[in-house]
This record gives structure tokens, C-alpha cells and sequence, in this order.
């Protein structure tokens, strides 16, 4: 079962609720969790005591664990974070349609959870921006930590994801220099990407990425993949015409005739960049569209304690 069938929204673009549900599943999972203290020292609320203020307790985490937590705030913005997201034609890759009529793709999976990350950050009082970029940059904001600011930034999210045109290529490397050279107080940088641009450019994209290393910032990189079709390669042994996306080139074939050879370099490519990221001590985490938002909840939740001690 998909992720998303648990999720009965008439669409994908009501960002804004299902990052909320998201976020909310997440927090009340680790409730239920036998690492009951860690998971109430992330989700910034605590066990309520009897005889004190009620105004505080959140009543939706009661509804669904039946246990009364408090809501803890931040009167100051503890962590700047900017949300980087690849926007460019391979991340519209694979436009498959689940039930209820959603369409998942490597981008709608990034918008969303770049959407849980910020809803987490409103609710703890952390200062955050959006980076939208393709073969430039699209979208570029300051940093902040109010209402109106999270839901301008869902409506760039949103309205990227309508966007249905090809022949979009990627810069990730001027793009990660250019935030390098915007964002001057040391931040959290978090980047979801495919990562597909010129193989033979590696030096140079994590030239980029230490260049963020280097003024301070600290990096997860969320390395973001379909792997049924884009490292499995699982398509039915018929003939297939394959299009790039980003340059248009086509070509013909039967799928098991490369497959092999396919994942053979998939692999390499994915080592290749598992091993830099050790390199330049860059958080890698591999984001399997298919497979939800936990775990990218928990990186960043790990990082921001890192951070922030």
C-alpha cells in the first residue's frame, strides 16, 4: 500500500493539511514510542500535571492517544533553516497516478516534506526560508518563523507543483554557492534533489556543498529516487521509449536488454555520492519516494538537537 492511502485528500495541493497530518502522525507515534522521553523532548510538548493551566494542553494529540501533553514555546527563534528544493524536469519523474487520484512525483514528495519540516519549525518557534532553483534559481526567501510567512511559502510549493513543462535542466552547483554566499548566520541547509546533473561535475557540486561546510552551515542532503523504476529499473520486459526529460533525447528499447548495466552504474552513482557526503561530513539520507516522511522527520529532528546543544 502507498503511503499516500492513508492520507483521503481530494488532492495533493492541500499542502497545508496534509503536512499537518503528517507532522501531527509522526508526533503522536512517537508518543506511543518506548522512547517516550526522546520523543517528547522533539516533539516540544510534555506530560501534563494535574493542577496546572489547561490552555496549554494539545487537544488533538489527546483525541488520538488519549494522554494529556502540554504545548512547550520558544519566546526566541532558536535555528535558522533554509529549504532548498530541486525543481528542475527529472523531478517531475515518475507522474504515477495512486488511489484517490493522486499523482506522486520526486517533486510533489520533496514539496511535501519540505511542507512538514517548515510546519514542525512554525510550531517550535525556529526562523525558516525556501530555495526553489532548476538551471537558476526561482524562488529565494529570507528567513522567518510567522504564520504568514509558512503558508507563502506553501503557495510557492503549490504552484511549482502544477508545473507539468519539460525541458527544465539543473544547476545545483551555482545555486548551493549563491545560498552560500546569501545565507551570513550560520544555518541549517536542507537540500532535496535528485541529483541528476553531469556525473563528471561531482567535483564541483560538492566544491559547492563545502562551500555551505565552510561558512558555517550545516547540510542534510536528501538524496531523493523512485527505486522501483530509478534504481530497480522495473519495468515489464517490452519495448519502451525512453525521453530525458531535461534534454528531450530519446531512444528505444527493450527494458531487460540494459537492466543490468542500469543498476550496475545506478549503484556506482549512488556510492560515488554516499561517499563524498562522508567526505565533506555532510548528513546523506537516501529518500525513497515510496516509503513516507518519517525518517526525514527524524534526521532533522536529530540534527536541530545536534545543533542546538
Amino acid at each position: 500500500m502507498s503511503f499516500f492511502d492513508s492520507y483521503p485528500v481530494q488532492a495533493f495541493n492541500h499542502l497545508e493539511l496534509l503536512a499537518e497530518q503528517v507532522v501531527e502522525g509522526f508526533i503522536i507515534g512517537l508518543h506511543k514510542s518506548p522512547f517516550h522521553g526522546f520523543s517528547v523532548e522533539f516533539a516540544e510538548h510534555r506530560l501534563y500535571n494535574q493542577g496546572e493551566s489547561t490552555k496549554d494542553i494539545d487537544w488533538k494529540v489527546f483525541a488520538r492517544s488519549e494522554k494529556l501533553f502540554s504545548k512547550k514555546y520558544e519566546e526566541e527563534t532558536n535555528l535558522r533553516c533554509q529549504i532548498v528544493v530541486d525543481m528542475s524536469s527529472s523531478m517531475f519523474f515518475p507522474e504515477e497516478q495512486l488511489s484517490g487520484g493522486l499523482i506522486l512525483n520526486k517533486f510533489k514528495f520533496s514539496a511535501l516534506g519540505a511542507a512538514c519540516i517548515m510546519n514542525v519549525l512554525k510550531r517550535q518557534r525556529d526562523a525558516f526560508g525556501l530555495t526553489l532553483f532548476d538551471d537558476q534559481i526561482r524562488v529565494h526567501t529570507p528567513v522567518k518563523s510567522n504564520t504568514t510567512h509558512y503558508k507563502l511559502l506553501l503557495s510557492h510549493l503549490d504552484r511549482v507543483m502544477q508545473i507539468s513543462e519539460s525541458n527544465r535542466g539543473t544547476n545545483a552547483i551555482q545555486t548551493l554557492h549563491e545560498v552560500a554566499e546569501q545565507i551570513h548566520r550560520r544555518s541549517l541547509i536542507i537540500i532535496f534533489s535528485d541529483l541528476f546533473e553531469d556525473t563528471s561535475k561531482l567535483d564541483d557540486l560538492f566544491s559547492a556543498v563545502n562551500h555551505l561546510k565552510h561558512n558555517k552551515h550545516e547540510v542534510i542532503l536528501f538524496h531523493v529516487m523512485d527505486h522501483k523504476f530509478e534504481l530497480e529499473f522495473e519495468f515489464e520486459n517490452r519495448p519502451y521509449l525512453f525521453v530525458d526529460i531535461e534534454t528531450g533525447e530519446k531512444v528505444r528499447l527493450q527494458a531487460h536488454q540494459i537492466r543490468e548495466a542500469y543498476k550496475k552504474q545506478m549503484s556506482e552513482f549512488r556510492q560515488n555520492i554516499h561517499a563524498r557526503s562522508i567526505q565533506h561530513r555532510i548528513e546523506y539520507i537516501e529518500a525513497d519516494i515510496n516509503l513516507g516522511y518519517d525518517y526525514i522527520l527524524q534526521s532533522f529532528f536529530l540534527k536541530r538537537k545536534k545543533m542546538l546543544q
